[in-house]
């Protein structure tokens, strides 16, 4: 039986994953993904795209939300939460053509990272209303919305289809790659190659989700996650030759979490390492644009 065999969040947009255990679900994502992000000034978020290094900073939540933060060389920060009552500046923020509202966060926060990146107008911005981001129409329901991650509340892989690309970089004259460059949230074993394409509602654990959309890949997928080094064009090459859909090299189905009958508040429920998974729908398969 397929299962739940891998959880990840990134506090900060395109910074270090954490891997916990376990995770509350809310409708934008996972608690604490992607509720920070590095923009420029003019609120065009800036990740490892632009700057590969960044997935070396490791992040921690405190209890009362603050951000804290450990450069490469372990230097570290701890951001307290921005709020729009104790002054703090309200910003535009923007990714992938969806503008939204922000704040921004110390100047502290700001001198700190500048340094630590050399990007002298970089700024650090809290998501403080999760509400403010819609979710693109073509693939959500009204009042649905996502945090700053690139699209959607939650991406989803099988380590399935990670064999099958690790197969086909092999016979080309490559070596398989881990999971992490994928920089998924949930990860599922037990499913057949690529069957997560043709899902159209899943149920894992205690929650169930809506497969709206493939996940069209980048350069971060170049990039070691453990080191911040860009590594050659594996994999988007063989993606691009071999798993193509509309214009775009594939890996990954993007989720929306729906809300359990009688729940109301935030938190929808809970995701625990090794909770089944259950494909309650499928259909063609999903567009990727």
């Amino acid at each position: 039986m397929a299962e739940l065999s891998g959880l990840h969040r990134y506090p900060v947009k395109s910074m270090y994953r954490q891997s916990p255990q376990q995770a509350v679900v809310e409708p934008w994502g996972l608690h604490g993904d992607r509720r920070w992000m590095l923009a420029r000034p003019g609120g065009l978020a800036l990740t490892q795209r632009d700057l590969p290094r960044l997935g070396q900073f490791r992040t921690e939540l405190a209890e009362d939300g603050a951000l804290l933060l450990t450069s490469p060389a372990g230097d570290q920060l701890r951001v307290p939460v921005p709020h729009a009552a104790d002054g703090a500046s309200a910003v535009r923020g923007e990714v992938f053509g969806t503008e939204f509202a922000a704040l921004e966060a110390e100047e502290k926060a700001q001198l700190w990272l500048r340094e630590q990146v050399d990007h002298p107008e970089l700024r650090l911005l809290h998501l403080a209303d999760p509400l403010a981001r819609r979710i693109a129409p073509a693939f959500s329901a009204p009042g649905e919305t996502v945090s700053m991650a690139d699209g959607f509340p939650l991406l989803a892989t099988t380590t399935a289809s990670l064999a099958a690309l690790g197969d086909w970089l092999v016979e080309a004259g490559g070596e398989p790659l881990p999971m992490t460059r994928f920089r998924p949230n949930l990860v599922i074993a037990g499913t057949e190659p690529w069957a997560e394409e043709q899902w159209r509602r899943v149920r894992v654990g205690e929650l169930v989700f809506r497969a709206v959309k493939l996940c069209g890949r980048c350069v971060v997928t170049t990039t070691e996650q453990e080191t911040g080094e860009r590594l050659g064009p594996e994999p988007l090459r063989t993606l691009a030759a071999r798993h193509r859909f509309d214009k775009k090299a594939v890996f990954g189905v993007n989720l929306i979490p729906e809300r359990p009958d009688g729940v109301t508040g935030d938190a929808l429920g809970t995701l625990r390492l090794g909770d089944p998974v259950e494909v309650l729908a499928t259909g063609d398969r999903l567009p990727a644009a």
